[in-house]
């Protein structure tokens, strides 16, 4: 018997399980080295190689067939996964060394090398649990971290040894990102070598001054509690330092001026006899510095200074160096995020020439090959996104302009990966100048649902909110009213309204279940420029709120069957927040509210998250009331059921635990979901697909459907 769609949902993590990604390709152009698994419910990831030439892709390492003596359970690589959201297991990260002749990973905390010319990988004799292996550029030795030492390995002679070692002091490690870098600012590592392979960049992290919180397990009461250090808003942060580190071990501190630019943002260091390149970030986002490092004394010098009254976004991807030594960076000017590339002193001087016009959004710079920039961005429409290239051939769409599109571009070869309405799944493409070369295929499963139709739309407000509407497939026009789902995210950094069919797989699920699903993107979610990112600038509460409230009845207005008698609203995340948020003070509205995971006081949030958007708790307190789902809890009148991870550490159950009991105190009956053993994200499989049909159950009873 064929799964249900929750249950195949739940085997395959969401589709993505034998999907091709995590691409790299050679200098050369010549070589792409991918991770995919066997199968579309083969949660264990192998590293694949493609030869470009002849289009043949050859398994180069396989999980199943290495073994080692490493721990299992490695706290750092456990970290790691839940600030990317990993979903998968084997092989879900690896670098290479510069000419890609190698590639080193991690399994269960013991490092491999993986010869990538005739396949196949050894373990290397490290201290374990380690993680986090990098290749020295021109190969022979390996970096990796273990105990919060930072330490090199030979390939030849096995020779290991520590490089940058914390010496046994609490909460001291070296090589690793801090929770902020990795949780909200897109820094998963923490060293990086020097194009010549002499030394390396290497961040310190000191956890000591952040607070100590401690997650149990509540169905487990011999284990001990997990000890984390949380940085909550207006509390301390780990303090991060830099160093330069020769591989004879001498360490030499860089002034990056710490203390008043706390937040480290990324180190570029790639181009031989050009000084590395740091970004830095001030405690309240408002002030962002470009430097240039002296490898030699560690001083810097400020490239440029970015300024912004209420924050400056960090754009991954940047800065980057083309071969003419143009510094490449974003911008915000006449209403949109520009791309620019320029010298040094064209930076410094605020005259670096923007590449792009006010047309474009720019989201991700992807690639620099040579003197060409390769970048996402979003034009009119911000459900699709773009891939641009900007080179001496001018600038030029190098994708469709409906899709979500990305890329990579070394060598001359193209990697295009496209994800559109008209199919599920990636079409990832291998492009040369004279045509395309090929495909890397996709094992993934295909989904057993009616393919999502959504309708794109604007609502009608003064907002115009990007919004999407999706009927059950067995629906006639005018036959009858159906009840409303409202599914948004609704918040920062994530978007509900793409054009992707992948996106609206859950949400067809739940019109199949005789709902009209609404999902809307409003002020503060990206890619409709600066302006419109800042207008939730010390309020997350009122505007996301207000703008699912306009994009409802904006929905009604372009489909007569929703039934505004009958609208239900669920979220994860922010969507949670918002979910609780809009039963809790819009109950004219929204009739019942599934909070997964919600922030329900924003005090208990992360530091580089809320203090971006709320500021300092201590300078403006107001913004914290007015965002805070607290102070509502008397007002509840209509079913609520809050569901949430007992071991979540970035939204810690706490959240939930709290808005329950200030309900429990209002007398406000509501429902509470507790998942044991379940972090941010549902993995286990039967949880994940209970969780959906427990979700359906509730919105019937509580919308009264039969």
């Amino acid at each position: 018997m064929a799964d249900s769609f929750p249950r195949q949902n739940a085997r395959t993590r969401n589709f993505t399980l034998g999907a091709p990604r995590s691409f790299a390709i050679s200098p050369d152009g010549a070589t792409i080295v991918f991770l995919r698994s066997r199968g579309g419910s083969d949660p264990v990831t192998c590293l694949w190689a493609l030869d470009v030439g002849t289009g043949q892709e050859r398994l180069v390492a396989d999980p199943a067939e290495l073994t080692g003596p490493g721990a299992t359970d490695d706290p750092v690589e456990k970290a790691r996964r839940e600030r990317v959201r990993e979903r998968a297991g084997g092989i879900v990260a690896f670098a290479t060394d510069e000419e890609f002749s190698v590639a080193a990973f991690t399994l269960a905390g013991v490092v491999y090398l993986a010869d990538l010319r005739t396949g196949g990988a050894r373990a290397l004799p490290t201290a374990t649990p380690a993680a986090d292996p990098r290749p020295a550029p021109g190969g022979g030795s390996v970096g990796y971290v273990s105990a919060g030492a930072l330490r090199l390995v030979r390939t030849d002679t096995a020779e290991d040894r520590a490089l940058a070692d914390p010496e046994g002091a609490e909460g001291v490690t070296f090589g690793l990102p801090d929770f902020n870098a990795a949780e909200e600012f897109g820094r998963t590592r923490g060293f990086w070598w020097a194009p010549d392979g002499s030394a390396l960049l290497v961040a310190r992290v000191d956890e000591a001054p952040v607070q100590t919180w401690h997650i149990a397990d509540p169905a487990n009461p011999a284990a001990n509690p997990a000890a984390v250090r949380y940085p909550a808003a207006g509390t301390a942060n780990a303090v991060v330092t830099l160093f330069v580190v020769t591989t004879s071990g001498r360490l030499t501190a860089v002034d990056t001026d710490y203390l008043a630019f706390p937040y480290l943002i990324t180190v570029s260091w790639t181009e031989t006899g050009q000084p590395p390149l740091v970004v830095v970030l001030s405690r309240d986002q408002r002030e962002m510095r470009l430097l240039s490092v002296d490898q030699h004394s560690g001083t810097c010098t400020v490239i440029r200074s970015d300024t912004d009254p209420s924050w400056v976004d960090v754009v991954r991807g940047v800065p980057a160096r083309t071969a003419d030594g143009r510094i490449v960076w974003t911008a915000d000017s006449g209403g949109a995020k520009r791309l620019l590339a320029g010298t040094a002193e064209q930076h410094a001087a605020g005259t670096a020439p923007p590449v792009t016009g006010t047309d474009l959004q720019v989201r991700e710079v992807l690639s620099v090959d040579g003197d060409t920039i390769l970048f996402t961005a979003s034009a009119q429409d911000p459900a699709s996104t773009a891939v641009w290239s900007a080179g001496p051939d001018g600038l030029r769409a190098v994708s469709p302009a409906e899709g979500i599109h990305s890329g990579q571009l070394s060598g001359g070869t193209l990697l295009l990966a496209s994800r559109t309405i008209a199919a599920s799944g990636a079409d990832v493409r291998v492009l040369r100048p004279g045509g395309e070369l090929g495909r890397i295929g996709s094992l993934a499963e295909q989904p057993r649902l009616p393919a999502p139709q959504p309708a794109l739309g604007y609502s009608a407000g003064q907002s115009r909110l990007r919004t999407a509407i999706l009927l059950p497939s067995w629906h006639e026009p005018g036959s009858a009213k159906l009840p409303v789902l409202c599914d948004p995210y609704g918040g920062p950094h994530a978007q509900r309204v793409t054009s992707s069919r992948d996106a609206y797989l859950t949400s067809q699920w739940f019109a199949e279940q005789g709902f009209a699903v609404v999902i809307a993107d409003g002020r503060g979610t990206p890619g409709r420029g600066p302006q419109w990112d800042r207008a939730v600038a010390g309020d997350l509460a009122a505007p996301p709120l207000e703008d699912q409230v306009e994009a409802l009845h904006g929905a009604a207005g372009r489909c007569a069957d929703l039934d505004l008698s009958r609208v239900a609203i669920r979220g994860w995340s922010f969507g949670g927040f918002l979910s609780a948020l809009a039963v809790l003070r819009r109950p004219d509205v929204f009739h019942a509210g599934i909070a997964g995971a919600p922030v329900t006081d924003w005090r208990l949030y992360d530091t580089g998250y809320t203090e971006r958007y709320l500021g300092h708790p201590d300078f403006s307190p107001d913004a914290y009331d007015r965002s805070s789902l607290l102070g509502d809890a008397a007002g509840l009148t209509r079913p609520l059921m809050i569901i949430h991870g007992m071991a979540d550490d970035n939204v810690v159950v706490a959240h939930s635990l709290r808005l329950s009991s200030a309900l429990l105190a209002a007398g406000r009956p509501h429902t509470v979901l507790p998942l044991s053993g379940v972090t941010h994200m549902a993995s286990q499989e039967e949880v994940a697909e209970n969780l959906l049909l427990l979700q359906v159950d509730f919105l019937r009873a509580a919308l009264e459907i039969g």
